[in-house]
C-alpha cells in the first residue's frame, strides 16, 4: 500500500521539510519534530523486534503517518471552482454534436471503418484508414502495375553520355582520375560491375582506404551513362551519420569535376542539396531512405540502393535490410548492394540467401600490435594491491560478491596464461606479477599517461590518439598531464574529443601541427570511424567503451563501460598507420583478447524501439513482433512489449495494436514519439517557440557544453538561463530564445561563449523548430509554417504551462526528491527506489525546491541511476499530465489517484470538477486529433483551455505542498520486491 502523496489548501496542519528531508515543527501546528535518527527507516527499526512483530511495526508506522496527513487536502478555490462549473456546463455535449452520428452505411462492412464511423468523412479519415487497414506486399504489387517510376528518355540517354564524353578531356577530370586510378577499388571496377549485372543483391567488404564508398557508385553511375541508361539510372546510397552524407557527396562531386547538386547530392534532415532527377546519385542518411518508403514503398523510383557503412548495425539499416527483402521479389529490376567493413559481411550475405560477395583489400601501412604485458615492460608500472574484504562485510555483501565473481573469472584465463609466458621465459617476473594482479582488469589513468609519457620520449614524431570511454575519464586525464607538468604548450597539443564539448577548430584537429609539436588526441569511440585524424601514428586503446543499452528486465537505459569487441579494437588499431608505419598499445592482456567478443551487439537488440514500432505500423507492415522476428537479429519479446505497452500509454496505438488518429500524427514526425506528442499539444495550447525549443533539443542534442576546468561557471550560467524554474527543459528553451535574439542582433558568437554553448547546435535546433513548424502546419495544428506566429505563441511566457506540457510527454516518467546531500540530489521511483538527479542538471544538489516531483527524460543506469533533463513541477501539472485518473474513497476521505503510488487527498468536489475537466480535455484532444485545425481561443476551445492553464499555474498558499512519505513508500516497494 503506498502513501498518499498530498498537497493542500491552507486547511490542518502544514508540515515542511528542511533541506536535508527531514520533517520540521511547524510554527502554526505546534508539532513536534520528526527526527530521522529515530526509528524508522532513516535509523532503523526497534531491534528487539522479530518476525510478525516487524511487520506490525511498519503497518503501525504508516497508519500514524497518514492519520498526520488526513487534513492536507487539495481544494481548489471558489472562483476557479465556480469557473469550472460555467465551462463544464457549457460543454455538455459539445463535441458529440461536431461529430457524424449518422447511421453507418450498409456498404461499410470494415471492423476499422466501424470503430472510426462518428468521423465526418474527410481527407484525414481517408488517409489514416488506408494506412491502418492496408499492407506493404498490397502496396508493393499494386505500384509494380503501374507504370515505373523511371521512365526511358532516349534523347536524355544521349546527352548525358555526350556529356560525360566531353567531360573526360578536362584538366579537372583527368587530375582527379590520377588519384581515383591509384585507390584499389578501381582495380575491382570491372568485377564489381559484373558481379551487379548478374545478380540482384550482393555484398561489398572493403577494408578502411580502400574507397569503395566514394567509387563503387560512380562505377554504376558511369557505366549507366556509357551503356546508353543514363535516363534510368537514380542510385540512393546511404550513410550511418549526417557528417558523412554530406562529406562524401562533396567529396564524389570533387572527383567528378562538378559542383555539388548537378550529378551528386545529399538529402539530411534539415538539409539537402538535392542531384537532377536522372543520371544521379543521392547520399542520404539511412532515416531519410525509410521517409522515403512511406511515400514510394516499393522504391519505384531507384534503380539502385546501396547501404553503405553497415557493418555498424544500426536500427535504421537493420530495418531497411528487413524492408528491402520483402521489396526485391516484386522489383527484380531493382539492384541492391550492402557495403560492410570486412567485420561480419559472410552474415549479410547468409540473410540474402548466400548472395554473392567481393573483397575490396586495404591501403594503409602496417600497424604494429603491443599489448598490456608489453606496456607494463616498457613502462614499469606498477597496479594497486588488490584490497581484501571490508570491515563492514555484511554492508556490502552484493558488491563483495560481485568483485569475487568478477576474481575468479580473471583467474580462470589469467593463470594459464602467465605459466604460459613463465615457460617461454618473455616476461620478467615483475611484468608476470602485475598481470597477476585484479586491478590490471581496471582502467588505469595513471598508466595512460606514463605510456604517453614514454611514446612522447623514445618515439618518432606524429600524433597520439588515446581512446577512453566517457566525457569524465577524458577531463580526469586532460587533468592529470595538466598538473604534471610534464606537457608544455609549446612542445604539445592536446584536444579532447567528445560529443558532449564543443566543436573544437576542425582546421586545427585535422591539421598536423608545427614542426616540433607533437598532437595528442583524447577521444571516446566517436574517433573509431566517425572522424580520420590522418597524421595519428600511435593509438592508445584502453579497451573499454559505453555502449547505450536498454535492460529489458528493470526497464532503464544503462550507460557502462565494457569490453571493446574485437570489431572496434581492429577500427582502432585502423586508425593508425595512415601516413607511416604504426603502433597500437591495447591495455589489455593477449590472455583477456581471447575473450572478447567479435563483434559489438546490434543497436536494434539494446535501444528502445518505440520508434521502430511507429515506423512498422506507419509502413503497413502488420504486427510488431511478427516483423521483429524477420530482421538478422530479432530483438528480446519483452523490449518489444516494453515499448507496446509505452505507446499504449501515449494512446498512440489501441488495444489491438493498430495506429490510433494521434499514433498517425506521431508516426510522420521525425521525433521520439514522446517529444512528438510534446509539439501536437503545444500548438494546441499556443505555446510554440519554447516546447518546440525543448522538443528539439531533447531529439537532436543537448547545446550546453563543460568545458575543461570551467565545469562550474558552465554550471552556473546554465542556472541563470533556468530562471528560477528549477528546470533543464525551461533553460534549453531559454538559451534558444536568447541565441535567435543574438543572432538578429549579430552577436551570437558572444552570446555562446558567455554561456558555454555550441553555436552550431543551437543554428541547427533553430532549423529544426523551423521543420517542425512546417510539419504541424501540413497536418493544420497551426495556421502559418512560421513558428515565432503570433497567435500560436500566446501563451509561450507561461513557464507552468511549457512544463506541464513538456510532464505530459514524459509522463509516467516521474520522481520525487528525498534529500539533497553534497554529492547530489537523491530522488525515488516506484520502479527503481533511490534514483540521483544527474550532475549536469540544474537541479543537482539544489537547496529549497517548490516540489517535491521531478519529471524526466531519460534515466540511465551507470555509476549510479540517474535522471536527465528535468524539471520541477508541482500537484497540479501532475494532474494534467496524467491520462487517466479515479477518485477513490478510503475510511472517510476521497483521493484522486493516477497510479498506484501517485495519490493525493482531495476534497471530493475539488476531485469531482478535476475529473469532469479531465474527461473534457480528452474529448476536445481526441476531436482534434482527428479533425486537424487550430484552437478558437475566443470559443469552447479557449474557454476550456483557460480553465486548464489556470489549475496547472495554481502554486503557493491555494495549493500548497506535502512531499510524500519516501520512506514508507520505499519501504513497500522493498517488500514487494522481497516477496
Amino acid at each position: 500500500m503506498s502513501h498518499p502523496y498530498g498537497m493542500f489548501s491552507g486547511q490542518g496542519n502544514h508540515q515542511r521539510r528542511n533541506k536535508y528531508g527531514d520533517r520540521v515543527e511547524n510554527s502554526q501546528s505546534g508539532s513536534s519534530r520528526f527526527e530521522h535518527e529515530g526509528h524508522g527507516r532513516g535509523g532503523g527499526r526497534p531491534p528487539w523486534l522479530k518476525g510478525k512483530e516487524i511487520g506490525l511495526y511498519y503497518r503501525d508506522r504508516g497508519k500514524t503517518k497518514r492519520m498526520e496527513k488526513e487534513t492536507q487536502i487539495i481544494k481548489l478555490p471558489e472562483n476557479m471552482q465556480r469557473n469550472i462549473d460555467r465551462v463544464l456546463e457549457k460543454s455538455k455535449g459539445f463535441y458529440d454534436k461536431l461529430y457524424n452520428n449518422e447511421e453507418q452505411a450498409e456498404s461499410t462492412n470494415s471492423r476499422l471503418e466501424n470503430k472510426y464511423t462518428h468521423i465526418h468523412d474527410s481527407q484525414f479519415k481517408r488517409k489514416f484508414l488506408n494506412i491502418v487497414s492496408g499492407n506493404i506486399q498490397e502496396n508493393i504489387s499494386k505500384a509494380v502495375l503501374l507504370k515505373s517510376g523511371i521512365e526511358r528518355n532516349s534523347s536524355l540517354d544521349d546527352q548525358l553520355l555526350d556529356e560525360y564524353k566531353s567531360k573526360e578531356s578536362t584538366g579537372e577530370y583527368e587530375s582527379m582520375m590520377k588519384f581515383r586510378l591509384k585507390l584499389p577499388a578501381y582495380e575491382k571496377r570491372s568485377e564489381i560491375l559484373e558481379l551487379i549485372k548478374e545478380n540482384q543483391v550482393a555484398v561489398i567488404s572493403g577494408e578502411t582506404g580502400c574507397g569503395k564508398t566514394t567509387q563503387v557508385p560512380q562505377f554504376i553511375l558511369d557505366d549507366q551513362i556509357e551503356q546508353g541508361n543514363g535516363s534510368i539510372a537514380r542510385i540512393i546510397c546511404t550513410q550511418p551519420r549526417r557528417i558523412s552524407a554530406i562529406s562524401v557527396a562533396e567529396r564524389v562531386a570533387a572527383e567528378r569535376a562538378e559542383r555539388l547538386g548537378k550529378s551528386v547530392g545529399f538529402h539530411i534532415r534539415l538539409e539537402k542539396v538535392l542531384p537532377r532527377d536522372r543520371g544521379s546519385i543521392t547520399f542520404c542518411t539511412a532515416g531519410m531512405l525509410l521517409q522515403f518508403m512511406q511515400s514510394d514503398p516499393s522504391l519505384k523510383n531507384c534503380s539502385h540502393i546501396i547501404l553503405d557503412e553497415i557493418h555498424e548495425r544500426t536500427t535504421e539499416s537493420d530495418f531497411i535490410i528487413a524492408l528491402l527483402k520483402l521489396i526485391i521479389p516484386k522489383r527484380p529490376d531493382l539492384k541492391v548492394l550492402l557495403m560492410s567493413a570486412t567485420l561480419n559481411s559472410e552474415s549479410f550475405s547468409k540473410y540474402y540467401n548466400d548472395c554473392p560477395m567481393i573483397h575490396i583489400p586495404g591501403f594503409t601501412y602496417p600497424v604494429e600490435e603491443l599489448y598490456l604485458e608489453d606496456v607494463l615492460l616498457l613502462t614499469k608500472f606498477k597496479f594497486p594491491e588488490p584490497s581484501s574484504a571490508p570491515q563492514n562485510y555484511k554492508k556490502h555483501l552484493k558488491k563483495y560478491k560481485q568483485t569475487q565473481r568478477d576474481n575468479d573469472e580473471f583467474s580462470d584465463f589469467i593463470h594459464p596464461y602467465t605459466r604460459q609466458l613463465i615457460a617461454e621465459q618473455k616476461f620478467p617476473k615483475s611484468v608476470i606479477e602485475q598481470l597477476r594482479n585484479p586491478n590490471s582488469e581496471k582502467m588505469s589513468l595513471n598508466l595512460i599517461e606514463e605510456l604517453i609519457r614514454h611514446i612522447c620520449v623514445t618515439k618518432t614524431p606524429g600524433a597520439i590518439l588515446v581512446f577512453l570511454p566517457g566525457m569524465m575519464d577524458i577531463i580526469k586525464l586532460h587533468t592529470l598531464m595538466a598538473d604534471s607538468g610534464r606537457y608544455p604548450q609549446s612542445k604539445y597539443i592536446i584536444y579532447p574529443l567528445h560529443s558532449r564539448m564543443p566543436t573544437v577548430d576542425q582546421k586545427l584537429i585535422f591539421k598536423e601541427p608545427p614542426e616540433g609539436v607533437r598532437k595528442i588526441i583524447i577521444a571516446t569511440s566517436i574517433a573509431e570511424t566517425s572522424i580520420t585524424i590522418e597524421d595519428v601514428v600511435y593509438v592508445i586503446d584502453c579497451g573499454r567503451t559505453k555502449f547505450l543499452k536498454f535492460d529489458v528486465v528493470r526497464n532503464i537505459e544503462t550507460l557502462l563501460p565494457e569490453w571493446v569487441s574485437l570489431a572496434n579494437a581492429k577500427q582502432r588499431r585502423g586508425r593508425a598507420g595512415r601516413v607511416k608505419p604504426g603502433i597500437c598499445y591495447h591495455l589489455y592482456s593477449k590472455a583477456r583478447e581471447m575473450t572478447l567478443e567479435q563483434y559489438p551487439l546490434p543497436e536494434m537488440l539494446r535501444t528502445r524501439l518505440d520508434n521502430v514500432i511507429l515506423q512498422i505500423k506507419i509502413l503497413q507492415l502488420g504486427k510488431a513482433r511478427s516483423f521483429l522476428a524477420s530482421v538478422m537479429d530479432p530483438p528480446n519479446t519483452k523490449a518489444i512489449d516494453l515499448s507496446l505497452e509505452l505507446l499504449g500509454s501515449l494512446n498512440a496505438l489501441d488495444n489491438e495494436e493498430n495506429l490510433t488518429p494521434l499514433g498517425y500524427h506521431l508516426a510522420q514526425l521525425p521525433l521520439d514519439p514522446r517529444t512528438g506528442k510534446m509539439i501536437i499539444w503545444a500548438a494546441l495550447f499556443s505555446c510554440v517557440e519554447p516546447v518546440f525549443a525543448i522538443a528539439a533539443s531533447l531529439t537532436f542534442k543537448d547545446a550546453f557544453y563543460c568545458p575543461l576546468g570551467k565545469e562550474e561557471q558552465a554550471k552556473q550560467k546554465k542556472l541563470e538561463l533556468s530562471m528560477n524554474q528549477y528546470s533543464d527543459h525551461i533553460a534549453l528553451a531559454e538559451a534558444l530564445r536568447r541565441f535567435e535574439t543574438s543572432y538578429k542582433r549579430g552577436n551570437a558568437g558572444y552570446f555562446c561563449r558567455e554561456y558555454f554553448l555550441s553555436f552550431n547546435t543551437l543554428k541547427l535546433l533553430s532549423e529544426m523548430k523551423t521543420q517542425f513548424a512546417q510539419h504541424l502546419y501540413q497536418m493544420k495544428f497551426l495556421e502559418t509554417a512560421n513558428s515565432n506566429e503570433r497567435n500560436a505563441n500566446r501563451n509561450s511566457d507561461n513557464d507552468a504551462l511549457v512544463k506541464a506540457i513538456v510532464c505530459a510527454g514524459l509522463y509516467p516518467n516521474v520522481a520525487v526528491i528525498r534529500r539533497v546531500t553534497k554529492n547530489g540530489t537523491h530522488a525515488w521511483t516506484p520502479e527503481d527506489g533511490k534514483v540521483v538527479i544527474h550532475p549536469s542538471s540544474v537541479n543537482d544538489k539544489i537547496k529549497d525546491y517548490s516540489s517535491p516531483y521531478i519529471t524526466y527524460f531519460t534515466k540511465q543506469r551507470s555509476t549510479a541511476t540517474y535522471l536527465h533533463d528535468t524539471s520541477c513541477v508541482t500537484a497540479p501539472i501532475l494532474l494534467f499530465a496524467a491520462p487517466n485518473m479515479c477518485i477513490k474513497k478510503e475510511k472517510g476521505n476521497y483521493f484522486i489517484s493516477l497510479t498506484s503510488s501517485q495519490k493525493f487527498v482531495c476534497d471530493l468536489r475539488t476531485a469531482q470538477l478535476i475529473q469532469k475537466l479531465q474527461e473534457e480535455l480528452n474529448n476536445m484532444l481526441e476531436y482534434k486529433v482527428m479533425h486537424p485545425g487550430t484552437v478558437t481561443w475566443n470559443g469552447h476551445e479557449g474557454n476550456l483551455l483557460n480553465a486548464i492553464i489556470d489549475l496547472v499555474c495554481q502554486k503557493g498558499v491555494e495549493m500548497g505542498f506535502s512531499e510524500p512519505d519516501v520512506e514508507e513508500c520505499e519501504d513497500n516497494f522493498y517488500d514487494s520486491r522481497r516477496t
